[in-house]
């Protein structure tokens, strides 16, 4: 795939890059390993100087920024500007709390026969970080601020299609104050992967992306033995319930569909409707789709945009054609309009059966499955009937049910009376083939820290009295 920018709304290549040549990759390498010897001796408070100046230009530029990856991606100018929003509130969060997040934490020293004994947080050296194009920024910046402040070095591999915004996140790190090499856009294929990943001065790796891509990298890190964190998508359920506020639950439904234009990890995708609200919900639910109105995505009355790419509409299209040939019933939606950009309806879709690619691929783009079930337990076998487990949510005004919801969806995320979403505060992840590890959060920042022991004894005469070996 070439590394270019491709306008999504005009299918018009408008910027292409070189790939970095094996040379520059090294080179580049090098300069993350040296950048860490020097980072990791920063103080945070010093760490948290640079992260507040990157969320200060992040705001500066915010407009300008959001229309770079509105055009290299295609989401709405709206939604653009919120996601740079949410990275630099990303970036105060940690430069804020990293100090608590890496203090030393006491142990019981009397139990392990030590005069002290702390848990210690430390950075182990440049990660790389495969990130997809659905939220060119905030995917890397909640991997990059923790790792930053945590001391780590990032060494970045974007998508190929987002080349500008990748190149941006590494001159706001640079402009911020880190040292040079502290972050570091790799312009390459994915066929680099490999050879970066099992260079010994890159020590982990993190991935937003798909199933395949996730085994692949996988089983890079476990030849080599490092660290990996897998963030691998999903096919998220909505579970409607009887007690469930309908008017709110669809419209919040529309909304955790289509947001970037459909184009989510953590979008919801599945419907899952108990039957004695389901007709009611499904006719207030495909209002709601067929009344979006999709567009020029720098329109600000657009509400959902083009997808990403002409493989990707052609991709959910014809998942769709597969439902309906096999017996599904369109509610709205699900024909691909004529001429220039990869534009797709909003489209619900209802009648769905195991034999029909939509029960259980992931749809990465606005289309919903609407399923009917007629107990909480039916619920929670189509929810949990999926290889994924990212995100999930759950509408019932029961108490009961959301425990209930809360324990037995099999799922990172679950979310009762509210759409899936990510928060700087909370881990972020998923279970099954959706991945494993967390981002986010003191967890997330910890994923790339060596978490060592230190045992400090009264003195020589002491050492190892009543202990046993391992």
């Amino acid at each position: 795939m070439p590394i270019a920018t491709t306008n999504p709304a005009t299918g018009q290549v408008l910027k292409t890059y070189e790939p970095m040549s094996d040379e520059q990759v090294g080179a580049a390498i090098e300069r993350a390993d040296l950048a860490f010897r020097d980072l990791h001796r920063t103080t945070v408070a010093q760490r948290a100087q640079w992260m507040n100046a990157a969320a200060d230009l992040l705001d500066a530029e915010r407009d300008d920024t959001a229309r770079l990856m509105t055009t290299e991606m295609g989401k709405t100018y709206a939604a653009a500007q919120a996601e740079v929003t949410k990275c630099a509130t990303a970036c105060r969060f940690y430069a804020a709390n990293a100090e608590r997040m890496l203090a030393d934490e006491p142990a019981d020293a009397q139990a392990v026969k030590a005069k002290r004994a702390v848990v210690r947080h430390q950075p182990i050296g440049p990660v790389l970080a495969v990130m997809p194009w659905n939220f060119p920024l905030w995917q890397v910046m909640r991997f990059a601020a923790p790792a930053l402040m945590a001391g780590n070095t990032g060494l970045l591999k974007h998508a190929s299609n987002v080349p500008q915004t990748a190149l941006y996140l590494e001159d706001v790190f640079r402009r911020a104050g880190f040292p040079e090499g502290a972050f570091t856009t790799l312009l390459v294929g994915s066929e680099a992967v490999d050879r970066i990943l099992s260079d010994p001065r890159v020590r982990a790796a993190t991935l937003t992306g798909s199933e395949s891509a996730g085994r692949s990298i996988g089983q890079i890190a476990g030849r080599e033995l490092k660290k990996t964190v897998l963030e691998l998508g999903g096919s998220d359920p909505f579970v409607v319930m009887p007690s469930a506020d309908l008017d709110r639950a669809a419209e919040v439904a529309t909304t955790a569909r289509c947001q970037n234009n459909g184009q989510s990890c953590i979008a919801a995708k599945r419907f899952i409707v108990h039957t004695d609200v389901f007709d009611a919900f499904a006719e207030k639910f495909a209002a709601n789709m067929a009344a979006l109105k999709v567009g020029d995505p720098m329109d600000e009355s657009t509400d959902v945009g083009p997808l990403a790419s002409e493989r990707g509409r052609d991709e959910i299209h014809a998942q769709v054609r597969d439902a309906v040939d096999h017996g599904a019933t369109l509610l709205c939606g699900g024909e691909k309009p004529a001429g220039d950009g990869w534009y797709y309806p909003p489209t619900v879709v209802t009648d769905l059966t195991p034999q029909m690619r939509m029960w259980s691929e992931e749809v990465f783009g606005p289309v919903a499955g609407l399923y009917r079930v007629s107990s909480y337990e039916e619920a929670i076998e189509v929810a949990n009937g999926t290889t994924f487990g990212l995100g999930s949510n759950a509408w019932t005004m029961d108490p009961a049910e959301q425990e209930r919801f809360a324990t037995d969806l099999d799922a990172g995320n679950v979310f009762i009376n509210g759409m899936t979403t990510s928060f700087p505060e909370l881990p972020f992840g998923g279970v099954k083939n959706s991945g494993y590890g967390r981002e986010l959060s003191a967890i997330g920042m910890r994923e790339f820290c060596n978490t060592k022991t230190v045992w400090v004894g009264a003195g020589a005469a002491s050492a190892g009295a009543g202990a046993h070996a391992e």
